[in-house]
């Protein structure tokens, strides 16, 4: 296995076809009974058996737990700790997009170190060792990959619990890019605008550094002149892998820098009316973009230059930053505005206190309180 020298944890595979390396790199951590975190959508499409099938034949027992669904909720990782218990497992392989990566980490804090899944929220919460992962995403948007983070919903409150341990991150991600081929084309819009924004929030946040911002840089690279070319031609291997490279990037420059007011601002959004995360992403970043771009703009325009030779992408500051995220996001058929998607007006500050107890909020580059944001979803309206 030729694996990428990253400044990382998680050692990176990548390649077209690679999901068949998967049970070797199993075996190479020293397993012997696998279980598989997907999704039915994922099996669907048989991405899930192509996984089993190479575990399989590298000699391993395997099993697969499917009973998840976007936005993982703490029913759902219960639920997959009841058959990780009657399994016992000595490896989890998350197949999917960040909501199977997510539920794989919640199941094993709570596997490897008992209790729920409250317990984890927040950052060093493990009291022991986690049983080894192995991550294949199937989108290119999240990063969770590359990230010692899980996002799981408390399922009662709605409360979205950022659960993060070192001891959490995948000891292996397979970049398979083939994999994406069969994304529909609005998971394809939503994931990927996601992965843009991972990489224009952690180049500005108050924890920037050197290693955060050559990672930054990197996603930008890779992920702004590709993310309309997927859309347009979903068959386009090359620019596939470059989504994915560039978003497993963006995972690691969130590993070191943390987002900003942009995820604070879309995560009520989601609790509250439901609306997919990369929409709701998309609805504010450019609005967070100009708000900091008062005191960034140098730094968005570092951005910007690193795409300069690229076809359709901007040169300059804050403002054509937020022209072009607004833009792309327009082509791949995400809403503008908050109206657009049922947003009672009458509620906005009610979401604004919400964004503000998120704990992205803390990182942003300008200090954000209620006011701030309730003039940001104004903004959007």
């Amino acid at each position: 296995m030729n694996f990428l020298n990253l400044e990382s944890s998680t050692q990176i595979l990548f390649g077209a076809g690679q999901i068949v390396a998967l049970g070797e790199a199993a075996v190479s951590l020293g397993a012997k009974r696998a279980m598989v975190v997907s999704d039915p959508g994922i099996e669907e499409v048989g991405h899930t058996q192509r996984g089993v099938e190479s575990l399989r034949n590298a000699g391993l027992e395997t099993c697969i737990f499917d009973g998840l669904h976007e936005n993982p909720t703490t029913e759902h990782v219960d639920a997959g700790l009841a058959v990780a218990k009657d399994f016992q497992p000595d490896v989890l392989i998350a197949i999917g997009g960040g909501s199977s990566m997510d539920c794989a980490k919640g199941i094993n804090f709570l596997y490897s170190c008992g209790g729920r899944m409250q317990d984890y929220w927040g950052v060093g919460k493990a009291s022991a060792d986690l049983l080894p992962m192995i991550a294949l995403p199937t989108t290119a948007g999240t990063g969770s990959e590359a990230q010692s983070f899980a996002l799981i919903s408390d399922a009662e409150t709605h409360a979205k619990m950022a659960c993060g341990d070192k001891r959490a991150a995948f000891r292996i991600a397979i970049l398979d890019p083939q994999l994406t081929v069969t994304q529909p084309t609005r998971v394809a819009a939503l994931s990927g605008f996601d992965a843009l924004s991972h990489a224009v929030e952690t180049y500005v946040t108050n924890k920037r550094n050197a290693t955060s911002c050559r990672y930054s840089l990197e996603a930008w690279r890779s992920l702004a002149p590709n993310f309309l070319s997927v859309l347009s031609e979903p068959n386009d291997i090359a620019a596939r892998g470059q989504m994915q490279l560039g978003a497993c990037f963006a995972g690691l420059a969130i590993e070191h820098s943390m987002l900003g007011a942009a995820h604070a601002l879309a995560n009520p959004l989601t609790a509250t009316y439901g609306i997919a995360h990369g929409e709701a992403v998309a609805l504010m970043l450019p609005h967070v973009v100009r708000f900091n771009g008062k005191v960034c703009d140098a730094w968005y325009r570092e951005l910007l230059a690193a795409t300069t030779d690229e076809p359709n992408c901007p040169a300059g500051g804050a403002n054509e930053l937020a022209n072009f995220l607004r833009q792309v996001a327009s082509e791949a058929g995400l809403p503008a505005k908050l109206r657009e998607c049922g947003i009672d007006r009458a509620r906005l500050s009610q979401l604004a206190d919400e964004a503000a107890k998120q704990w992205t909020a803390t990182f942003n580059p300008i200090s954000v309180s209620s006011t701030e944001l309730l003039q940001l979803y104004e903004q959007s309206y």
